[in-house]
């Protein structure tokens, strides 16, 4: 069974991801700050198969333990989908410069170092799937979002120089990047913003959790071993 790792596991789109993925037979090793009763659910409906670590990726100093401690307990992991991410938002005129480092440490340094470690498991079997949870924001930019895009668009330049690092080990790295979706990190969209948004989709509908989770299935599978260095956008068409 292959191993797994999905990070910000616990809900919204990293919830689905480990949903799908266990539905599809790999080993998940959800990574979260806190575990809540829908990952918990996930556990006990697949026992011995989907497993938890409460981590907070603000600790960038443990996550080398964090890695050894998977690879010990679960063997040479073959996927990594880095999805935990914060999303302060603000002018940034007026943000606060330990929201901007909390930023810069989650969203870009966190995952970075992460996949140094576990890519390491990798390239000795020769393998892997790496996958960057990146946004749109990082391309078309969002009003009150110039920090987070500026995270969200480091992720897809980290994607396209690592992809030639690993892809002689058969080892794939991409990005996948959602647009605004039916999550927790969207609830602060009411009314005319949330509408506006649906209007400018070619669907006329926001993107939902299973319209992206669904492609990082397909990025994990055998069916993409040829695919690498790309970005993957998930919006309904609300870019097209």
């Amino acid at each position: 069974m292959k191993i797994v790792i999905v990070t910000g596991c616990a809900k919204g789109l990293g919830l689905e991801i480990s949903r799908m993925l266990a539905a599809s037979n790999y080993k998940v090793i959800g990574v979260s700050r806190t575990l809540t009763k829908e990952y918990e659910c996930l556990q006990e409906g697949y026992v011995g198969q989907v497993h938890f670590y409460p981590f907070d990726f603000g600790d960038i100093e443990n996550i080398s333990e964090l890695v050894k401690k998977i690879t010990k307990e679960h063997g040479r992991v073959y996927g990594l989908i880095n999805n935990a991410a914060i999303g302060h938002d603000g002018v940034l005129a007026t943000m606060h410069e330990s929201d901007i480092s909390s930023l810069l440490k989650v969203n870009v340094e966190a995952p970075i170092l992460l996949t140094k470690y576990v890519a390491r498991s990798m390239l000795i079997n020769k393998k892997g799937r790496i996958i960057n949870v990146g946004s749109i924001i990082g391309s078309t930019g969002f009003n009150g979002l110039s920090v987070y895009g500026a995270t969200k668009s480091a992720l897809g330049g980290f994607t396209k120089s690592l992809a030639r690092e690993l892809g002689r080990s058969q080892i794939t790295v991409n990005t996948l990047a959602p647009g605004y979706m039916e999550t927790n990190m969207t609830e602060g969209l009411l009314g005319d913003k949330l509408e506006k948004i649906k209007r400018r989709s070619c669907l006329g509908r926001l993107a939902n959790v299973k319209d992206a989770a669904s492609m990082v299935l397909f990025l994990v599978s055998d069916d993409a071993s040829g695919i690498t260095g790309s970005t993957f956008t998930v919006d309904a068409g609300s870019t097209a």
